[in-house]
Order: C-alpha cells, then sequence, then structure tokens
C-alpha cells in the first residue's frame, strides 16, 4: 500500500499506490499524506497501484514502435502540417521549446471530434477541437490510442479526486471543468539520440498547462525534473509506475500550494533511442477555472509569475498559446492571423 514519504530516498521521487484509495481509514489516510507532501514538497512522483495492465500497456507500446519503424514517407502522410489542429505526426526537430528545436518526433492525438472552426464571437481555441490523423497501415495504432486515452482518464480524475481531499477540498470541486468534453491529450513520443551538432535537447525545460500529466517511459534515462536549487535530478525508473507531474493550472489555482515543476528530457547518448507516452488529463477548452477552495489557501506562497507565460483562467487560452509556439510552421500554415 502506500509508502511513507519518510522512507524515500533523497534522490528519488515518492511513490504513491492509489489502490490505497479502496482500502481502510488508516490506508486512505496514509495515502493522503504521501500525496500531500508529493504535490507541495516535490510536484512529481511514481504512480502505482492504478489498475492498468501490462497487456494494454504492451499493446499500446507495440503498435507505437511499429508506427516509428515506418518509412519516413508513410509517417509524413499523417504530418500536423495537413491539421489546423495541431494533430498527427511531427518530424525530428520540428516542434520548439523555449524558443529551441526538440530532438524528438512524435504524434499528438486527442479525443475524437468534429473540427471546431470557430464562428463569429468565439474563442480562437476550438481550432484545437478536431479529428486526429492516423496511417492507414496500422489500424492498431486508433484503436490503442483511443483506449490509453479511456483509461487514463479513469486514472488521473481518481487521482485528482484523492489529491483534493488529501489537502482538504471537495474532490468534485472541478468536476464540472471537465463535464462534456475534456481536452485530453496523448503524445507518442521517439528521442533518437543527440542531434547531428551535439546538443541534447530531448525536450527543453517547461512546466505542463494542465491539471495532470501521467507519462509511460521505456526505462531509458533521460527525463529530469528540476530541485529548488535549479539543479536537476534524473528521474529513476520504475517498471509498472507512471511518472506524475502537476501542470500549471493546479499551482495557480492553489495559489502556489500545489507545485508545477519544470522538467525536461536531455537526448540519450550513443545513438540510444528512448520512447515515451505522456498523457495530459486538461479540463474542457472553454473551462474557466475557479480558485480552489481549500483550508491551508491562507498558507500558500503564492504561483509563479512569468511575464512571457502569462497564464489564464479559461483554459484554452492556454493550450493554444503553448501550440503556437511549439508548433510555429502549423500556425504558419493555418493560422497566421494568431501568429504573433
Amino acid at each position: 500500500m502506500s509508502q511513507q514519504h519518510t522512507t524515500t530516498p533523497a534522490n528519488d521521487l515518492p511513490v504513491i499506490d492509489l489502490s490505497a484509495a479502496s482500502g481502510t481509514a488508516e490506508q486512505r489516510a496514509a495515502l493522503h499524506t504521501d500525496l500531500l507532501h508529493a504535490a507541495t514538497e516535490v510536484g512529481f512522483f511514481h504512480l502505482i497501484g492504478h489498475g492498468v495492465t501490462e497487456q494494454e500497456t504492451a499493446e499500446l507500446t507495440a503498435a507505437m514502435h511499429a508506427f516509428f519503424a515506418l518509412p519516413e514517407a508513410e509517417r509524413m502522410a499523417i504530418s500536423n502540417l495537413n491539421s489546423p489542429h495541431f494533430r498527427g505526426y511531427t518530424k525530428i526537430g520540428d516542434e520548439r521549446t523555449g524558443g529551441r528545436s526538440d530532438w524528438r518526433d512524435q504524434i499528438d492525438i486527442g479525443a475524437e471530434l468534429p473540427p471546431h472552426r470557430p464562428g463569429p464571437g468565439e474563442p480562437d481555441y476550438w481550432w484545437l477541437e478536431g479529428p486526429n490523423q492516423w496511417p492507414d497501415e496500422l489500424p492498431e495504432l486508433r484503436t490503442a490510442s483511443l483506449h490509453w486515452i479511456e483509461r487514463l482518464s479513469a486514472v488521473a480524475e481518481r487521482l485528482l479526486h484523492e489529491l483534493l481531499t488529501a489537502i482538504g477540498a471537495k474532490p468534485d470541486f472541478y468536476d464540472a471543468a471537465f463535464a462534456g468534453h475534456p481536452h485530453l491529450r496523448l503524445k507518442l513520443v521517439r528521442y533518437p539520440g543527440s542531434a547531428p551538432d551535439g546538443t541534447g535537447q530531448g525536450v527543453g525545460a517547461h512546466k505542463d498547462y494542465g491539471f495532470l500529466t501521467l507519462l509511460l517511459t521505456d526505462g531509458v534515462p533521460g527525463l529530469q525534473v528540476e530541485r529548488a536549487d535549479g539543479s536537476f535530478l534524473d528521474v529513476p525508473s520504475m517498471p509498472g509506475a507512471f511518472v506524475v507531474n502537476l501542470g500549471e493550472l493546479l499551482e495557480v489555482a492553489t495559489d502556489g500550494y500545489l507545485k508545477a515543476t519544470n522538467h525536461r528530457v536531455v537526448s540519450p547518448p550513443g545513438g540510444r533511442e528512448r520512447y515515451s507516452v505522456p498523457f495530459f488529463y486538461n479540463p474542457r477548452l472553454n473551462a474557466h477555472i475557479d480558485p480552489l477552495d481549500f483550508p491551508h489557501a491562507h498558507h500558500a506562497p503564492g504561483a509563479t509569475e512569468d511575464p512571457a507565460n502569462p497564464l489564464f483562467a479559461e483554459y484554452g487560452f492556454n493550450e493554444l498559446k503553448g501550440y503556437l509556439r511549439a508548433h510555429p510552421e502549423v500556425a504558419r500554415r493555418h493560422h497566421a492571423e494568431l501568429v504573433g
């Protein structure tokens, strides 16, 4: 069951066992103690006891590896340059973080919805809602990916309820923000090793915009989380566990009581490949994120403020800002009026 944070080695992340949520009152209390520590002191933790099976994981990873093994022309057939919704394949080096190219390629996937072209008076972020692109050669990729979104959405919802309980808030406080069509996103990512110029930015240091991110890794090192002193800690692999980090919306909603932590991926050395699958648990695009009401709000230190990265209470504006910055070619092709 839940592991007390006092037994966690100083250089490792806390371990949270979500199965304790169905345990005894004592086990649930220990879970909430552990969650409180992980979310307020670290912002990252390993999640076990989530119920996702080895078979489900194997099916997704097999489909992902099969996709990246396709010839480049077949991968580029579903390029995100085709999509005003920023869905599909991004070739190596075309995504940017902090203004620099990330040395990775990936597929961006979301809920399957009809395209939403913003009408008069509608916010531009509705462009982010629309269909995915899938390779004709791999129907199993669509099946496994959409199943993964459904499974991890349920895990993340349960985890969020337990986290809110841990800080003394109502567990369903944000349920309305996720009602309808939450903006759930999935990335299938390959890091092919260092760039030809020797730079090691697999993905640059950043915080995620939404509520929670659940990351599946393949055990190859590279993920790092920033410590309070500005140095970076290597995140160790734990078989069967997700690496969880909190997004900026939770930090802002709690006025800094919960922590969204900078993290990055350093390219694996020696040409070694690394695969990962981040799942982003985000509310509806038009959800307005109200400040969280919880007993210790008066102890909150204040959320981090970055003039170069303003955050908005209406979630969709944050997501659109991120995609316009990260995918400038897609932005120029489909949304020239929004660039700049």
